[in-house]
């Protein structure tokens, strides 16, 4: 999932934090809303991005 999917879809649901999972249902990590807005404003991002990419999700 892009970056910008996952701000759409926080968006739409109106949740500031989102729990990834793996292919077999297992929690991952979270990302929050407050760091993907900061990662959007970097000078380093890109619409391509995907959360995978994303350093130190489990923040």
């Amino acid at each position: 999932m892009t970056v910008e999917v996952a701000l759409s879809l926080m968006a739409g649901a109106r949740v500031d934090r989102l729990v990834l999972c793996d292919g077999d249902d297992q929690s991952v990590g979270l990302i929050t809303l407050a760091r993907l807005a900061v990662l959007r404003e970097s000078p380093l991002y890109t619409d391509r991005i995907r959360l995978r990419d994303v350093p130190s999700l489990a923040r």
